[in-house]
C-alpha cells in the first residue's frame, strides 16, 4: 500500500518474487463483464460487484427458498442456492440472469448447526463458515486441537447430521499476521512493535486517518513510520477481539494521503472505492514479508477461535471475517486487500500456511471498519458502509465508479521489511456464500454470514530475530 505522507517520507513495499510478479501482471488493466444476456431465462454474465445487489434483490424476493449465492468466475455467472420445488423461485432467479441451483439444507438448517457448533464446539484452533459450493458447513482444526478437544469436535459436526458439514484438519498453526502497506511501528510491552497501514482514510471529523488492523491498535497508541522514529500517529478506536481493526489519526493534522495501493516496482493501484467481498471473485494483497499475491474469496463472515495469548486456556473468537485462499506469512498483519478495479475490500487478520507451500488468510471487511468508525476512503470520496441484512446480500455503499487499475508511480520504490506474525489463529473452512450468502446468525450483516460465537480473539507478540514484535 503506499500511503504517502507528503512531504515526509514514505514507507514502501518490496514487491518481491516470481509469484508477484505474475500477480502484478493480472493486474494490468483489462475488459471485464458486463451484464449482457438475453431476456428468455439464459444466464447473463456478471462482474463479481454486480453480485452484492443482485442477491439482495433475490432474497428479498425469495423468502426462505433463498439459501444464498456464489460467484463462478470462471463462466462469470451467479448461482443462487435455492430449497424446494417452486417454478415461480426458478423463474425468478433466471429472469434475473442468475443459475438457479438446488441445495439440501435450507437457511435453517445452517442456523441450527451454526448454533450447535458455538454451543459444544468453541475451541481455540477452530473455525466454520459456510460453503455455498456444497451447501454445507465447512469446519476446520489446526495442529493444536488434539486429543479430547478433537473427539468433542468430531462428535460434535456429526451429530449435526449428514450432508450438514465438513470437517477437515490444517496442518499449520493459526496466527494474526503483519500485512499490506507501508510498515508503521510502536514501543510498547518493553519492545518493539510492527504493523502495516491498510488504507488511507479520512476520518469522521475530517481529519486524516488510516485503517489498519484492530489487534495492532490494542497493542499500541502511538505509531511511527520507521522503527525508531517519532510517532506520526495516534490510535482512536481499536476494536479487538470481536472485530479486528484500528483508526489512527495522523498527529499533524496538515498531513496529505493518497489512497492507492503500491505493488511495487514503482506500480500502483489507485483505490477508488471499499467493496463488499464475494466469494469466487479474484482478489489481491500487497504484504512487506512476501510482496504482492493473489487468489480468490472462499468464505464470508468466517467465525475464527483463537487460542488466547493473554488468557491461559482462554479462547477468544473474532467473527465476519474474509476467508481467502491468498497466501501470507508472519509480518503481513493489518495491510490491503484489493480488487483490480481499484476496490479496497480488507484488511489481513491472520491465517496459516506461507507463500511456498499455500494457505489461507482472514482479512478483516473494509466496509464494516468504515462504517463503524465512520471514516470514508481517502480524502473522503468513497465511504461503502456496506452493511446487509437477512440472507446477507450485501452492498457497500460508497463511491463505485472503477479505477484504471495499475498505474506507474515513478516516486514510489520498493523496499523489504520483514515482520512476524502473532497469537494463534485458527483457519476459517472453505467457501461461504458471496454476495447474497446465508446469514445463519439471523441478523444484519456482510454477505454471506454464518451463525459465529460470542467470543473474541486475542493475539499477543511473537518476536521476530530484530527485537520487533510484529501483530
Amino acid at each position: 500500500m503506499s500511503h504517502k505522507r507528503i512531504p515526509k517520507r514514505k514507507a514502501a513495499i518490496a514487491a518481491g518474487s516470481v509469484a508477484a510478479l505474475g500477480a502484478a501482471a493480472l493486474l494490468l488493466p483489462n475488459a471485464n463483464a458486463s451484464q449482457t444476456g438475453s431476456s428468455d431465462g439464459t444466464p447473463k454474465t456478471f462482474k463479481a460487484t454486480d453480485v452484492s445487489p443482485l442477491a439482495s434483490q433475490l432474497a428479498s424476493q425469495l423468502g426462505s427458498a433463498f439459501v444464498g449465492t456464489y460467484y463462478n468466475a470462471d463462466k462469470q455467472q451467479v448461482v443462487v442456492n435455492v430449497v424446494g420445488n417452486d417454478g415461480n423461485v426458478v423463474n425468478a432467479i433466471r429472469k434475473a440472469g442468475a443459475v438457479p441451483n438446488q441445495v439440501q439444507n435450507s437457511t435453517a438448517t445452517l442456523q441450527a448447526a451454526a448454533r450447535t457448533l458455538r454451543n459444544k464446539a468453541t475451541i481455540g484452533g477452530t473455525a466454520w463458515s459456510v460453503d455455498p459450493r456444497t451447501n454445507e458447513i465447512r469446519v476446520t482444526a489446526d495442529s493444536t486441537v488434539t486429543g479430547t478437544k478433537w473427539n468433542a469436535l468430531e462428535s460434535t459436526v456429526k451429530g449435526l447430521g449428514s450432508g450438514v458439514a465438513t470437517l477437515k484438519k490444517s496442518a499449520g498453526t493459526f496466527k494474526t499476521f503483519v500485512s499490506g502497506g507501508d510498515a508503521i511501528f510502536a514501543q510498547a510491552n518493553g519492545g518493539g512493535v510492527r504493523c502495516s497501514l491498510g488504507f488511507n482514510v479520512t476520518a469522521s471529523d475530517g481529519t486524516p486517518a488510516f485503517l489498519t488492523a484492530g489487534h495492532c491498535g490494542v497493542a499500541a497508541k502511538q505509531w511511527s513510520d520507521s522503527q525508531n522514529g517519532q510517532p506520526i500517529a495516534t490510535v482512536d478506536q481499536a476494536t479487538f477481539p470481536g472485530s479486528d481493526f484500528s483508526l489512527v489519526k495522523y498527529n499533524d493534522t496538515s498531513t496529505q494521503t493518497k489512497s492507492e495501493v503500491n505493488v511495487g516496482n514503482g506500480q500502483t493501484v489507485q483505490i477508488a472505492q471499499a467493496a463488499d467481498a464475494v466469494v469466487g471473485q479474484q482478489v489481491f494483497r500487497m504484504g512487506s514479508t512476501t510482496g504482492l499475491h493473489n487468489g480468490s474469496v472462499t468464505g464470508l463472515d468466517a467465525t475464527v477461535n483463537f487460542q488466547s495469548e493473554t488468557v491461559p486456556g482462554g479462547v477468544d473468537t473474532v467473527n465476519g471475517l474474509i476467508q481467502t485462499n491468498v497466501c501470507a506469512e508472519a509480518g503481513d498483519s493489518g495491510g490491503s486487500l484489493f480488487t483490480q478495479d481499484g476496490s479496497a475490500v480488507g484488511l489481513t487478520s491472520g491465517g496459516s500456511g506461507d507463500c511456498t507451500a499455500g494457505g489461507e488468510t482472514f482479512f478483516q471487511p473494509v466496509t464494516k471498519a468504515l462504517q463503524a468508525t465512520g471514516a470514508t476512503l481517502g480524502a473522503g470520496g468513497a465511504a461503502g458502509a456496506g452493511g446487509a441484512a437477512g440472507a446477507g446480500g450485501a452492498a457497500g455503499t460508497g463511491n463505485q465508479s472503477a479505477s484504471p487499475g495499475v498505474t506507474a508511480s515513478p516516486s514510489d520504490t520498493a523496499s523489504p521489511g520483514g515482520q512476524n506474525g502473532v497469537g494463534n489463529q485458527t483457519a476459517s473452512p472453505g467457501g461461504q456464500a458471496g454476495g447474497g450468502a446465508v446469514n445463519p446468525s439471523g441478523s444484519a450483516g456482510n454477505a454471506g454470514s454464518v451463525g459465529s460465537p460470542s467470543g473474541q480473539s486475542a493475539g499477543a507478540g511473537a518476536a521476530d530475530g530484530s527485537g520487533v514484535t510484529s501483530h
